[in-house]
């Protein structure tokens, strides 16, 4: 396992981060799989575990909390809040009211007295950023975080996030969590050269593409992921966009055999390469994937391989930019960009 320093903070951690996203109904995982799982991350030398109060609805942060009991001290921990947690309206955003009252929801149902990065999970358009810095800086100054931290948030919104730190003397978010993979590489155009400017580490998710380039998916063979179940659309090769990403993993495959690499091995070390990139969030939903993910902790690719790559799919290309999280609302809403 390799390890880098996360941003500015000091904090030291592995450059693959165990995401409790599968812990719980959403996985179809018991309490002694999400044991033995985070057992075997440990293990592996793993370090940081990513978790968010919508996992399942609270019962990802249960069973994490329960897996580390006894050795909380030996793991950078981190949730998220923001996005809805149930029909009351009132449960969800970034608002001061909402982000006091679930830090101490998450903290109950994790077992701990704090958590190292706490991380808005979504940009709130209805919430300023004076509001959500703030109410985040005081938790912090109460102890109840170490850090914070964004996700998925458009890169104007992290260089807004820093001038309202600065002009209000408020503490700052220290990391940002972005999709990024090889068949997702938009943020390199915007959200990257952000990120770098200040400082930010940058924790990764879905560097497998939603299965995508997990070495499962290949033409002339039936799709039968996890995710290819719950999200059946993002599979279907009859879309323009699927077929894309189909051809696409058909070269890359190739480029994978001829360097000696598994598809998976390929995705992580392509993701870890960017300098820009602290860690990348795998998602494990039983052991012998989180074994086959951990094969790739120390997997460095050639420039030979990163050009080859770059020629599949060019730097700063989305490949499927319908399904990003980050697009201006003025580019989803006609009325918000022409009424």
């Amino acid at each position: 396992m390799q390890y880098r320093t996360l941003g500015r903070t000091g904090i030291q951690v592995s450059t693959l981060v165990l995401g409790a996203m599968n812990f719980g109904k959403l996985g179809h995982t018991t309490q002694d799989e999400v044991t033995a799982i985070v057992d075997a991350a440990l293990e592996g030398g793993i370090n940081l575990i990513d978790t968010a109060d919508v996992y399942s609805q609270g019962e990802s942060e249960e069973m994490v909390g329960k897996a580390i009991a006894g050795r909380r001290d030996d793991v950078v921990l981190a949730t998220k809040a923001g996005l809805p947690m149930g029909d009351e309206r009132a449960h969800r955003g970034s608002s001061r009211r909402w982000l006091v009252t679930e830090l101490d929801n998450s903290l109950r149902r994790l077992g701990v007295d704090h958590v190292d990065l706490y991380q808005i999970h979504r940009w709130d358009p209805t919430t300023s950023d004076e509001e959500t810095l703030s109410a985040l800086t005081d938790l912090q100054r109460a102890g109840k975080i170490r850090y914070f931290g964004s996700s998925t948030f458009p890169a104007y919104r992290l260089v807004q996030a820093e001038w309202a730190a600065r002009e209000h003397h408020l503490s700052r978010y220290v990391t940002e969590q972005p999709s990024y993979s090889i068949l997702q590489r938009g943020i390199e155009a915007h959200v990257l050269p952000v990120t770098e400017q200040y400082g930010l580490g940058v924790l990764a998710w879905s560097p497998l593409a939603s299965g995508w380039l997990s070495g499962a998916v290949r033409a002339g063979r039936e799709i039968t992921t996890s995710r290819s179940a719950t999200l059946p659309e993002r599979f279907d090769t009859t879309i323009p966009a699927n077929r894309a990403r189909r051809d696409a993993v058909e070269r890359l495959a190739t480029v994978a055999d001829e360097a000696g690499l598994t598809m998976i091995q390929l995705a992580l070390g392509f993701v870890t390469a960017h300098p820009a990139v602290t860690s990348a969030i795998i998602g494990p939903r039983t052991i012998d994937h989180l074994h086959t993910q951990l094969a790739a902790a120390d997997t460095v690719l050639s420039t030979d391989v990163l050009d080859a790559i770059d020629a599949i799919v060019a730097p700063g290309v989305d490949l499927a930019a319908h399904e990003k999280f980050d697009t201006p609302p003025a580019l989803l809403d006609a009325a918000r960009r022409r009424r």
